[in-house]
């Protein structure tokens, strides 16, 4: 079943069960594929639709430091159940020894030789990590294991 089915199937069912924070969360999360299929008129596959995951939990993380760094635990935590709601959706996600040999593999198909091939690494990650790693940090482990 297709990413996007499941996700309308959840909906669905937190309708059944009168879940109403879950049937909340669900359709911001669909509301948001919608959007950009309408926008680039286009179906999306379900690497957009983890891409977009991947954005709606790095906005709700930032936006749960603000609620706490302003002492709003109530509005932290609403944040929170939703991250709980969409992560559900993401695939596995990777230990870090095997997004070490990712970026291994990486650089060596790239031919990586400092930090200025970067780019190259990371266009070449993104689409095999997407929604199995936090790109922030295997952004950073790049930087490390690149020379300069």
């Amino acid at each position: 079943m297709a990413l996007k089915d499941r996700i309308t199937e959840d909906m669905k069912a937190a309708m059944r069960a009168r879940d109403g924070a879950r049937l909340s969360a669900v359709r911001l999360l669909l509301a948001a594929i919608k959007q950009k299929e309408v926008d680039e008129r286009i179906v999306l596959s379900d690497a957009d639709v983890l891409a977009i995951i991947d954005r709606m939990i790095r906005q709700r993380r930032e936006s749960i430091a603000q609620f706490e760094k302003a002492a709003r635990n109530d509005l932290a935590d609403a944040e929170k159940f939703e991250i709980g709601v969409v992560s559900a959706y993401l695939p596995q996600q990777l230990s870090e020894a095997e997004v070490g040999r990712e970026i291994e593999a990486a650089i060596a198909q790239t031919g990586a030789a400092g930090a200025r091939d970067m780019g190259k690494v990371m266009a070449l990650l993104r689409p095999r990590l997407a929604g199995r790693a936090d790109m922030g940090k295997v952004s950073g482990l790049v930087k490390s294991k690149l020379p300069g």
